[in-house]
C-alpha cells in the first residue's frame, strides 16, 4: 500500500493558481531522477519560481493525462485525489522513462498591468503589440491556460533512448540531444504539430536559478544551449494564441516544461 499524504483540497489549489501562481513556472519533480531498476518513486507537481514551489494536488478537474513512457510502452501514473505527491510509479525497466502531464483548460483573469508584465516576462511581446493595435492595452486579461510538463528519469545503466519522442501535446518542448548527458542541449518547440519560430525558451539550473539561459527558437523551432553545469534543470516556454469564438475568454496560454538531471 502506497503512503498517503493529505493536503488541501483541489479548490484551494484553484485559488492558488488563480491568484499568486499564474505567472510562475510549472514542473514535474520526481523524488529521484536516478532510480534503481524496480524502485518506486513519486512524481510531484509544482508551481513556483526558481525551483521553490507550492505542491499541486492531484485533481480530476485539472488532469487530462498523466502517464509514464519507457521502452515497454506507456501507462498511467496513478495517485490519490486531492493529495500530494500527485503521482506514484515504479520503474521496472532499465533505461529512460519519461513522465508526461497534460492539464485541462483552466480560466484566469488578470488586471491589464499584471497581464502586460507577464507577457513581457515570457517573451510574448507580439501579444502586447496586438493588444495595442486593437486598442485593448487597458483591457483586463480573460484567458484559459493549459500545462504540458515532462520529466526524464534514468534507471540503471540502460539505454537513454526515447528522449526525442513526442507525446503529441498541443505545445511541447522536444529534446533533440539527450538532456541527461549531452554537453549541448538542443530543444525544439512544437506547436500544434509544427515547429514554432520565435518562441522564448528558458533553461534554469536548480543550483543557481539566477544564471538562467534564454534563447529564441529559429525558423525550425530549435534552440541550443551549452549547459555550464550538472544538476537538475528546468526548461520552459509559454505560447499564447487568441481563444476560439464562444469560449468566453480572449486568449489561450500554453505552458510547456522539461525537468531532468545531468
Amino acid at each position: 500500500m502506497m503512503p498517503r499524504f493529505p493536503i488541501r483540497l483541489a479548490c484551494a489549489f484553484a485559488l492558488l493558481i488563480t491568484t499568486s501562481g499564474y505567472a510562475h513556472d510549472f514542473w514535474i519533480e520526481p523524488s529521484t531522477f536516478r532510480p534503481k531498476v524496480g524502485e518506486s518513486l513519486t512524481a510531484s507537481l509544482r508551481v513556483g519560481q526558481d525551483f521553490v514551489g507550492d505542491p499541486v494536488p492531484r485533481s480530476v478537474q485539472l488532469v487530462d493525462t498523466f502517464t509514464v513512457r519507457d521502452g515497454k510502452g506507456e501507462r498511467p501514473v496513478n495517485g490519490y485525489e486531492n493529495e500530494d505527491p500527485a503521482g506514484y510509479l515504479r520503474v521496472d525497466n532499465p533505461g529512460l522513462s519519461v513522465i508526461g502531464y497534460r492539464s485541462k483548460a483552466y480560466p484566469v483573469q488578470l488586471p491589464a498591468a499584471r497581464f502586460e508584465e507577464f507577457l513581457r516576462a515570457e517573451g510574448l511581446e507580439p501579444i502586447i503589440a496586438l493588444r495595442l493595435q486593437r486598442g485593448e492595452s487597458q483591457k483586463p486579461d480573460r484567458e484559459r491556460f493549459y500545462r504540458f510538463a515532462k520529466a526524464f528519469v534514468q534507471a540503471g545503466g540502460g539505454p537513454g533512448k526515447g528522449f526525442d519522442r513526442p507525446f503529441g501535446y498541443r505545445y511541447e518542448l522536444i529534446p533533440e540531444t539527450n538532456p541527461q548527458s549531452s554537453s549541448r542541449l538542443v530543444v525544439r518547440a512544437i506547436f500544434e504539430g509544427k515547429p514554432l519560430a520565435g518562441a522564448l525558451i528558458t533553461a534554469i539550473p536548480q543550483l543557481d536559478p539566477a544564471r538562467r539561459l534564454k534563447a529564441r527558437s529559429d525558423r525550425n523551432g530549435r534552440v541550443s544551449f551549452d549547459l555550464p553545469r550538472g544538476g537538475v534543470w528546468l526548461v520552459k516556454s509559454v505560447q499564447m494564441v487568441a481563444a476560439p469564438a464562444g469560449t468566453n475568454v480572449d486568449w489561450e496560454s500554453l505552458w510547456a516544461s522539461l525537468t531532468f538531471e545531468r
